[in-house]
């Protein structure tokens, strides 16, 4: 028994190395190849990061010291100081003609308008007539009065005069037939045209004094009770901007009343048909300085300042809490912590309130 050794020369030891080399290799490729062809994994997902959402911040506010003002408003217009619409006082007449138009300008005494009064003129000349024959009736009867008793004489009269009364009405009633301006003037309006019935008193045109305008402004009945005579107030006129100016006057409380309104060809608010509208109706501003190349019937509004405080502490209106008759306010301290203070208010408006007690300039608050 023997062993045999082989050497690096040796055929068989070359051939077994190079058998192993090759074998190995294949089984490296064979190993590569197979990872290839495994299908590839998913990348792995990315989540985003969740963030628990923000609670909004109530807004805070600081206590500040200022000058509280309360309003009240309303609108109106220009109107002339000297105005007047002019009627007829006879009623179921035809208008026979209308002498002006809209922005004529007229004399006092002028004829704006006259009825048609033909078959009164007519029935004039025959009652004319008729008492002349009365009175020369009447002249005669005095002569023969030896002939009559009292009672006879006093009944003569009484028809006599009772004549010459129908006589007078007829003669007033041709005078009224013909409406003339009362003042010299500018003709705003003409509200009736030829041929209109006619109602007594009712407005056929409107007369006034261009030359002189005034602010005029309607308010409330409930506004009404808060304003006086010498209160300020802020007139915005439109195309003319604000201007500053006080109460003159108030409403006349027996011309006061609400209408319907309508416009007349000059923007000119009235009432309805019938309705005279007059100057008395509303609260009188005098302007520190009237704006010039201003027209009557200019729209505009007011603002009357009713109260005026100032150096007072001010908050908004939404920073004021209440629940069962109580006010109060949420106040941060410098830690940012909150609590309750209760508070006494004094004058309210739309964006301020007025606190009276309860709060000190520089306090910070919290909004609803």
């Amino acid at each position: 028994m023997f062993t045999r050794w082989w050497t690096g020369d040796s055929p068989g030891r070359n051939r077994g190395g190079r058998a192993a080399l090759a074998s190995l290799l294949a089984l490296s490729l064979i190993t590569a190849s197979g990872c290839s062809m495994l299908p590839k994994e998913d990348a792995e997902e990315v989540l985003p990061s969740i963030h628990p959402p923000k609670l909004s911040k109530k807004p805070e506010y600081t206590v500040k010291t200022g000058t509280m003002i309360t309003k009240v408003t309303g609108s109106g217009k220009l109107m002339s100081e000297k105005e007047e619409e002019v009627y007829f006082t006879e009623d179921n007449k035809r208008i026979k003609a209308i002498h002006v138009n809209a922005g004529d300008t007229v004399q006092a005494g002028q004829v704006i308008a006259e009825l048609d009064v033909a078959d009164v003129q007519s029935t004039l000349r025959m009652k004319r007539l008729e008492a002349r024959s009365e009175e020369l009736k009447m002249i005669q009867l005095l002569r023969d009065s030896g002939d009559k008793t009292a009672e006879e004489m006093e009944q003569a009269r009484i028809a006599f005069e009772m004549k010459r009364e129908e006589l007078t009405k007829l003669e007033e009633s041709i005078a009224n037939s013909k409406i003339v301006a009362p003042f010299a003037g500018t003709v705003v309006s003409v509200y009736k045209k030829k041929g209109d019935q006619t109602k007594a008193y009712e407005a056929v045109a409107l007369i006034a004094d261009l030359s002189k305008l005034t602010v005029a402004a309607n308010l409330s009945a409930e506004d009404l009770k808060k304003v006086a005579v010498g209160m300020e107030v802020e007139v915005d006129i439109n195309t003319a901007g604000k201007q500053k100016g006080t109460i003159r006057q108030l409403p006349n409380p027996n011309a006061s009343g609400q209408q319907t309104p309508n416009r007349d060809p000059y923007g000119y608010m009235y009432g309805d048909s019938g309705a005279q509208d007059s100057i008395d109706k509303y609260v009188l501003i005098d302007l520190e300085k009237m704006p010039e190349n201003l027209s009557r019937g200019t729209p505009l509004s007011v603002s009357v300042i009713v109260q005026k405080k100032e150096n007072v502490l001010i908050i908004p209106p939404s920073a004021l809490r209440s629940a069962g008759g109580r006010q109060y306010v949420q106040v941060v301290d410098e830690k940012g912590e909150k609590r309750e203070v209760d508070v006494e208010v004094g004058l309210r408006s739309s964006t301020e309130v007025e606190i009276v007690k309860g709060l000190a300039a520089g306090q910070k608050v919290v909004g609803k």
